[in-house]
């Protein structure tokens, strides 16, 4: 890992770094002055670093606020990252369905997530590893944010993980869903009752089949943006529950 900007936000009192691993860029946000290893929180999120940058340094600062570090990555095929030639074609034909009123299938999920899960979730591990080397970060460990599928391969695989928020904003293979039964962490779960591009009935489903005994789901009307601020300070407060 290699830092490679930084600077200071909200009077001073949250640091902000961006950071290097290998090729993936990421950033990493820590309470300063620095005083005990802080919780970590690692933010997911659906697109490009710098076409997310405000939503999810709004998330990290809050987190900070309350006690947490937080660091994001960027995705696979994000930003200025290589593109894969079958998740591009997969994406097309997701928005030629959608534009036609049409069923999306599961062969066009499957060619627009899995690939992604599979390169993704390395990933976060290999981030993980490092940030956890830092003395300013401790655990344990959170997760939040989507693609949800990439928070449920995390949450099965990554037992370094303790808790996790997981927003319902995307499309899941049935896979993931058969996955999401091994899933015991506790979770809390942010659903946007009318997302125009998720399947509402298909993250029903995947919030039935984690087997996790303590789980919650939070359903909002409103779109994929319209998440309100107190489910946000909600998935907070489940944070302060588990991981401090």
């Amino acid at each position: 890992m290699q830092f490679i900007s930084e600077q200071r936000l909200d009077d001073d009192s949250v640091l902000e770094r961006e950071f290097t691993l290998g090729e993936i860029p990421g950033i990493l946000w820590t309470p300063a002055p620095e005083s005990t290893p802080a919780p970590l929180i690692l933010l997911g999120h659906p697109g490009g670093l710098r076409t997310m940058y405000p939503r999810v340094a709004a998330r990290a600062r809050h987190a900070v606020t309350a006690g947490f570090a937080a660091a994001t990555i960027e995705l696979p095929g994000g930003g200025d990252r290589p593109r894969s030639a079958v998740t591009e074609q997969a994406r097309t034909d997701l928005h030629r369905a959608l534009k036609a009123g049409e069923p999306v299938t599961d062969d066009i999920v499957d060619r627009l997530i899995l690939p992604l899960v599979d390169q993704a979730v390395p990933e976060w591990q290999a981030t993980l590893d490092a940030l956890l080397a830092l003395p300013e970060i401790g655990g344990p460990v959170g997760y939040s944010g989507g693609v949800i599928s990439i928070g449920t391969r995390l949450a099965v695989v990554e037992p370094r993980i303790s808790a996790a928020v997981l927003f319902a904003g995307s499309f899941v293979p049935r896979s993931i869903i058969e996955e999401a039964r091994q899933v015991t962490i506790p979770l809390h779960v942010l659903l946007q009752w009318d997302d125009e591009g998720n399947d509402r009935q298909m993250a029903l489903d995947l919030f039935d089949a984690f087997g996790s005994k303590e789980k919650a789901l939070n359903a909002n009307m409103g779109g994929h943006t319209g998440v309100p601020q107190h489910a946000g300070e909600e998935g907070n407060r489940f944070f302060a529950r588990h991981l401090k």
